[in-house]
């Protein structure tokens, strides 16, 4: 039942990201938490901080407006104090250049009493790498900007 109901709230999570909503999401992070994303890019990273993973989210609206996700799979494992999930998913955008943006991974996250303590993006980071590349050549400044830590 526990699990379901975690399977539930993730899929809930990625419904407002979908929409665009990530305050939210930020909300459900712990006070001392770890949310990572793979690759060395704008996004790439580890942030610490609520504001940073707000200014972290933002960024990543701005660089991939319209992103949405479609949920592959979902698996969770452990109790409400030590909680551990993985999300495999699709996500697509249309960034400014107007070139589809594809991109497969997961999301491994731990959840500690109904927080997030940890969270970690596995993806295709070349393919990120490259449209923010191509979104840089673009004019779109923020494309080359230094990851948010």
């Amino acid at each position: 039942m526990y699990h379901a109901l975690i399977r539930r709230r993730l899929r809930h999570v990625f419904a407002l990201l979908s929409a665009g909503n990530f305050e939210p999401v930020v909300a459900k992070f712990a006070p001392a938490f770890e949310h990572t994303f793979s690759g060395n890019h704008p996004l790439g990273g580890t942030r610490r901080s609520a504001d940073a993973v707000r200014q972290w989210f933002a960024r990543l609206y701005r660089l991939f407006p319209s992103l949405s996700f479609e949920i592959k799979a979902i698996v969770v494992s452990g109790w409400p104090w030590d909680t551990r999930a993985a999300v495999e998913w699709i996500d697509r955008a249309t960034p400014a250049d107007g070139v589809p943006y594809v991109n497969e991974g997961m999301h491994s996250v731990r959840i500690r009493w109904g927080r997030v303590v940890r969270l970690r993006a596995y993806l295709d980071t070349s393919i990120v790498e490259e449209t923010c590349r191509r979104l840089a050549r673009a004019g779109v400044t923020e494309a080359a900007a230094p990851p948010i830590t």
